[in-house]
């Protein structure tokens, strides 16, 4: 496969020789017919899929999938068939989810197809015809004009002012003015190889002749679709983390299950009854309702971040965004506005500051800080005037431009100084990549004519004699020649891309049909110099990140000077940051990149393969790795990253289908929303694990002292599964939707490979726990001793202490600390739930109905008053021994220190 930067330092006769193609002629039908038998068709090919009956069935292959199974089929021979349809339910709902987010992921290179053009107008055997594109073979000649879609990649012969929109695969911000001409350099950038044209870019101006070099797979965007296709998806840290717990928590709930029975067993209990005992207490250990509260968390938060304007593709991806290290993002359309807009101007020997960005007429003009009237300001309003008039583009009421971006920014400029009349032209000069320069002729309401001209800066300078300066025309001496050319090169230094303005008065002998003629001796008026500017909520956005301990790093095509303005703009700089190029890249190993990766904030004139790169280098170094992006060029890396990030308006299909998560405002600051979103989510899932595993160990631990100790059963098996329907069902979930704790961005991310129990969990889940299960049986005991006879009275009691005990636990779940250091109503379905599962306790204690079934009795005000006592201790001394821990072993910080933040 031959790499296009071969063919830039070509004359296009050695191209067309090297093709065997007479450009004159074209390809005869028996060259065409052999070269797409050599060649393949002009397409972008999909890999084998995986039938959807294939991937259906893989959503069943998990290990706690498979443990739910086993979980149904006990629950089903115990003759518990609700809760053996619940947990059939949450398989097939999770089978479900996790095909529906299979079947979207794999659409990138469907939508990468559809950038495909569907028709080239193409030469052969010396006549012009329409063909399908994908019949184009290596050496065809075709034609390019204004709105075409670049078939393939081809080598431009012959150009006519010929513009091609670019920014999706290069991320260019401004349409690129191609050449024909031979680009001699040792390294030539994507974005800078102005004789290419690239499949998938649109011509939106002017006209060329070109050859076909590459089809289908072997063009820059056939790439792009082998590194989407060759690029694994990262598992998230909340699936590998669920993954091992759920494999843990089996082993030991069932092993703990096993010293239940035995010890039942040995002290004499009957077989059958601790065999029955055993499984209930099995079903109720395995938490199957895990995943179930797991989804239902991640879909709720998928439901918050809509409301902040962000959309999920990924259910797992919502947790992933809250240990992100590293936020890496795409320069235009996603820190700036891919809007260019002029915001200086120097003219009469002063700065002038343009207020507003994008294309709405919204601004003023400032000089020295204070707002003036640009029609008092002679040169000024010239300027404009020469702006708005030697400009082919269109201003629409919304802000809405037609045509060139660079001319749509001189169009918004002439608007903001209310110069929005348009003088009648009667000749048109067009600008090309020899001139530099573009002229009209135009005539006012008085019927004086004008020659207005744009164009760069130095080549303007020469066909002018004259500037007008401190208020008067005046002769261009070298001294204003060099100080206006020191003003262009300062603007420039602050990545503005500047053109000059210049115009003149024709005289009434005048005529226009000799161009060079009509452009000299004019009077030069000034620089615009003109940005794609950064969002105004960006710089507060990435400020939020670096105080979370995220670093921000752009990685962008464009040139290295327009990427370090607008970072420093940004604020995305550090004291220590880097910024290198493409060619340095190359120049660098996968290791020597990882090394230094973490010093590097701003990476320009990047490609595609670069991107990927970049995102698995700084993985490799540690980092959990958000990549945003719009183009198709950010495709494969936003596949690769732990978190992929499009943007929703300007975004591609391509880029969308890539993502986890689609950005529906284009706004960057959104994304810091969804860490937000992302790290309460987790923290929340951690709450309802140590609700969840903390009881489960009471529940245990109560039967296996018992057993232990020689007592009677403290509670039967149909009061095992009755407790864990009323406390592992409503509290659990509404765990899920705490609200998030404060100070969430004040912290650094967690490590991305810390356990579950990390942060004090693990500690909590076996202090409560143990002390849910010491407090159950002493409430049993005491109860059982004082009348030994009515053991159901005793197991009652035990019963109540059980669940009452864990509805208080769910209240202490919701902060690190105790259950002293957040408002119990501030989460109304939390108290809503515990009064339900109450009500539904209290129901089988209470009606009559039910109480043989249950095997309960009504308690009394003296056994309630145990029950009282018993289920707050657990968590009164568990918040009592945590007083007296040392506090850095629970303290966030201290957990974070192994996070690999730069």
């Amino acid at each position: 496969m031959a790499n296009t930067a071969r063919w830039v330092d070509w004359e296009a006769e050695k191209v067309a020789a090297h093709f065997r193609v007479n450009p004159s002629t074209g390809l005869d039908d028996e060259d065409v017919r052999i070269r797409a038998k050599q060649a393949g068709p002009n397409q972008i090919v999909e890999g084998q899929k995986k039938s959807m009956v294939g991937i259906f069935v893989d959503q069943f292959k998990d290990f706690m999938v498979l443990i739910l199974m086993v979980a149904t089929l006990i629950s089903g021979i115990l003759g518990e068939y609700t809760d053996a349809i619940a947990i059939i339910a949450i398989v097939i709902l999770n089978a479900i989810l996790g095909f529906a987010q299979e079947i979207k992921a794999e659409r990138s290179l469907s939508a990468l197809k559809k950038l495909s053009a569907p028709t080239a107008k193409v030469f052969r055997s010396g006549k012009w015809e329409r063909c399908d594109a994908a019949s184009l073979v290596p050496g065809d000649v075709i034609y390019l004009e204004s709105g075409m879609r670049i078939p393939a990649d081809v080598r431009l012969i012959q150009t006519e002012n010929c513009y091609v929109e670019e920014s999706a695969l290069t991320g260019e911000s401004v349409p690129v003015n191609k050449t024909d001409e031979v680009i001699i350099q040792s390294h030539v950038a994507l974005g800078d190889q102005k004789n290419m044209g690239f499949m998938g870019t649109s011509v939106i101006q002017g006209t060329a002749v070109a050859i076909v070099v590459q089809t289908g797979m072997a063009t820059e965007m056939g790439k792009i679709a082998h590194l989407i296709e060759t690029t694994e998806q990262m598992e998230t840290p909340l699936q590998r983390r669920l993954a091992q717990l759920g494999k843990v928590l089996i082993g030991v709930s069932l092993i703990l299950t096993a010293l239940v029975v035995v010890t039942g067993i040995l002290h004499g209990h009957d077989a059958y009854k601790m065999f029955l005992a055993g499984v209930s207490l099995a079903v109720a250990a395995i938490p199957e309702g895990l995943p179930a509260i797991v989804t239902v968390a991640l879909a709720m938060g998928v439901q918050r971040m809509i409301r902040r304007r962000a959309i999920v593709r990924k259910l797992p991806s919502v947790e992933t965004l809250g240990c992100a290290t590293v936020v890496c993002s795409d320069k235009t359309g996603t820190l700036t506005q891919n809007k260019m807009t002029v915001t200086h101007i120097w003219s009469d020997g002063h700065r002038y500051e343009v207020t507003g960005s994008g294309f709405e007429p919204k601004g003023s003009f400032l000089c020295d800080q204070q707002a003036i009237q640009v029609q008092n300001h002679f040169s000024l309003a010239r300027l404009l005037e020469v702006a708005g008039n030697c400009n082919n583009a269109s201003l629409h009421a919304g802000g809405r431009v037609d045509g060139d971006p660079t001319e749509g920014a001189l169009l918004v400029a002439a608007a903001k100084a209310g110069l929005k009349q348009k003088y009648q032209r009667m000749k048109e000069i067009p600008f090309d990549s020899t001139r530099k320069r573009m002229s009209v002729v135009v005539e006012n309401n008085e019927g004086k004519r004008y020659v207005y001209c744009k164009g760069a800066p130095d080549i303007l300078l020469s066909r002018c004699t004259h500037v007008s300066y401190k208020g008067k025309i005046t002769p261009l001496t070298t001294n204003l020649k060099e100080q206006i050319m020191a003003e262009n090169e300062q603007m420039a230094e602050n990545a503005l891309r500047n053109l000059g303005f210049a115009y003149r008065e024709l005289e009434s002998y005048e005529k226009m049909d000799r161009d060079t003629a009509l452009e000299r001796k004019l009077i030069f008026v000034g620089l615009a110099g003109m940005i794609d500017p950064p969002r105004d909520e960006v710089r507060e956005a990435i400020q939020t990140c670096h105080q979370a301990g995220i670093k921000t790093v752009m990685i962008t095509g464009d040139h290295q000077t327009t990427a370090l303005a607008i970072a420093k703009q940004l604020g995305m700089l550090q004291s220590k940051g880097k910024t290198i190029t493409g060619r340095d890249l190359d120049d660098m190993t996968d290791e020597e990149l990882t090394s230094h990766i973490s010093q590097i904030d701003v990476f320009a004139r990047v490609t595609p393969e670069h991107k990927l790169r970049i995102v698995k280098a700084f993985q490799h170094a540690g980092h959990v790795v958000a990549m945003t992006g719009d183009g198709v060029n950010d495709a494969p890396a936003i596949k690769a990253a732990d978190i992929g990030v499009a943007m929703g308006i300007a975004g591609t299909d391509v880029s969308k289908e890539a993502a986890s998560l689609i950005l529906v405002d284009d706004n960057f600051s959104t994304i810091v929303s969804a860490i937000e979103e992302g790290r309460s989510i987790y923290d929340n899932i951690r709450k309802f694990i140590s609700y969840l595993l903390a009881s489960n160990v009471g529940e245990i631990l109560i039967m296996f002292f018992a057993m232990l100790a020689g007592l009677p059963l403290p509670l039967v098996p149909i009061q095992i599964l009755w407790v864990n329907l009323v406390t592992d069902g409503l509290p659990a979930m509404a765990l899920g939707v705490d609200p998030a704790e404060e100070k969430t961005m004040n912290r650094l991310p967690r490590n991305s490979k810390e356990s579950i129990f990390a942060r004090g969990i693990g500690w909590k889940i076996v202090t409560r726990g143990i002390l849910i299960g010491v407090c159950s049986l002493a409430a049993f005991w005491i109860t059982y001793s004082e009348a030994p006879h009515d053991l159901v009275r005793a197991q009652t009691v035990a019963f109540a202490t059980l669940v009452f005990a864990q509805l208080i636990y769910v209240f202490d779940c919701r902060s690190v600390g105790t259950i002293f250091h957040r408002n119990p109503f501030s989460n109304v379905p939390l108290v809503l739930a515990v009064i339900s599962s109450a009500a539904l306790l209290i129901g089988v204690m209470y009606y009559e109905p039910l109480q043989p079934l249950f095997h309960t009795v009504a308690l009394g005000v003296r056994e309630w008053i145990l029950v009282g006592v018993t289920s707050f201790l657990p968590v009164l001394v568990a918040g009592l021994i945590d007083q007296l821990r040392p506090k850095n072993r629970i303290q966030l910080t201290k957990q974070n220190k192994e996070a690999p933040i730069s």
